[in-house]
């Protein structure tokens, strides 16, 4: 059974930056497909920076140059860097990580499994 625990929320000012942990326990490893979303209230979750099986990277547009997701080697711990934070960036942030590929576009595939989320409060 693979459990997954995000840590590193929390609020901050405008510009300034937070980094994001996700620690998987169960078997998981570097070979996991793994993301993360955010959901603000009353909307729909959304993927916002992927990574996959050899390490290659996907971001959504609006947190492009200013997010970094990786993981250490043993892929066991995913991270988002966040730096040049801004108050719209604000919501419950998850982390969802699945061993198989998808045909799916990264932002549209499903996750076997998934955190329970930390918040991040940017203030203005």
């Amino acid at each position: 059974q693979v459990q997954l625990v995000e840590s590193g929320g929390g609020s901050v000012q405008a510009g300034g930056s937070l980094r994001l942990s996700c620690a998987a326990s169960g078997y998981t490893d570097s070979s996991y497909y793994m993301d993360w979303f955010r959901q603000e209230p009353q909307k729909a979750r959304e993927a916002i920076a992927f990574i996959d099986s050899d390490g290659n990277t996907e971001y959504v547009s609006f947190v492009k140059g200013r997010f970094t997701i990786s993981r250490d080697n043993a892929g066991k711990t995913l991270y988002l860097q966040m730096n040049s934070l801004k108050p719209e960036v604000t919501a419950m942030y998850s982390c969802a990580a699945d061993p198989h590929s998808s045909i799916l576009p990264w932002r549209n595939r499903g996750y076997r499994h998934w955190g329970q989320g930390t918040q991040v409060t940017v203030s203005s």
